[in-house]
């Protein structure tokens, strides 16, 4: 039955037939045969469908709750008899909001200087993106905010407070000053991540806060998009200290303390809340730890 429950897992991520066959590199016949044998072996309906996927039945979406946690549980079962013969190892998949990569990579680093065997896949994703893909099993752990938003019922490590730093070209007029507070930036040229990041959302809320209307003439997805706007014109921007500061380094940027007294934010590790984790996944939750108390 497990093969079948990866199935009905990839269709209801998917939300269609031939996108699922895709993803589990088989046939679409097969995946459709082997979700009505599902089907049968339940006694119920558990996708409406005609000529195409119409989303999953009452019964369907309580059988989503339980396939992931059988499908779960034989991974976490899977993982601990492989530590059990040959140590840790495997791959580790993490999901990271966009300003926390450099928080990754030095995680990612230090556990893999530890344990060899185990490889990381790291992928820049949107705080919502990173709970529905720890829902889904698509990642094993990821890096975003813990207190602005609710996350429901995980696992967490905090790593950081987030400290926003205005970030500007050197020859800007704003590059001297020591410290700038929110309200210098009414008027300037705003490049700033896209309002479907929770950070973005926490800046619009500093900069309704100041009185500014929360607006930037570039938006994007990506920091390394908004370090260049910097470098090729006048623009600014707004970003935690760490990713600020490595967007910065060799480069004739500057990066100035924001001051306000606007609440700083959590940023750490987030994991499925399970007891016991997989023995990957609680070596680097252990590991996440002792980093941030070194």
């Amino acid at each position: 039955m497990l093969d079948k429950l990866e199935m009905f897992l990839a269709v209801a991520k998917e939300g269609h037939f031939g996108r699922a066959a895709n993803s589990l590199g088989i046939a679409q016949p097969t995946l459709s045969a082997g979700i009505k044998q599902l089907e049968e072996q339940l006694g119920v309906l558990l996708i409406f469908r005609g000529s195409r996927y119409g989303g999953l039945t009452p019964e369907g979406q309580r059988a989503l709750e339980w396939a992931r946690r059988i499908v779960g549980d034989t991974r976490q079962l899977r993982d601990e008899m492989r530590a059990t013969r040959e140590g840790l190892s495997g791959r580790l998949r993490m999901a990271v909001i966009p300003t926390a990569l450099t928080w990754a990579a030095k995680i990612s680093a230090r556990f893999g200087a530890l344990h060899p065997n185990v490889s990381f896949t790291i992928l820049s994703r949107t705080s919502i993106e990173i709970l529905q893909m720890i829902d889904d099993l698509e990642v094993d752990a990821g890096i975003s905010y813990l207190d602005n938003e609710p996350l429901g019922k995980v696992s967490t490590v905090p790593l950081y407070d987030e400290r926003f730093m205005l970030v500007c070209r050197a020859d800007n007029d704003l590059a001297g000053r020591d410290s700038v507070a929110w309200h210098d930036l009414s008027g300037r040229r705003l490049c700033l991540l896209t309002s479907d990041m929770q950070n973005r959302r926490i800046i619009n809320r500093n900069l309704s806060v100041a009185g500014i209307a929360p607006q930037a003439t570039v938006e994007s997805n990506s920091t390394v998009v908004l370090a260049a706007h910097i470098l090729a014109g006048d623009w600014l921007t707004i970003l935690p200290e760490d990713i600020a500061a490595f967007l910065a380094d060799g480069k004739p940027i500057r990066i100035i303390p924001l001051d306000g007294n606007e609440p700083s934010h959590v940023v750490g590790l987030v994991a499925p809340y399970r007891e016991p984790h997989t023995p990957v996944l609680e070596a680097l939750l252990t590991e996440a730890r002792r980093m941030v108390n070194d």
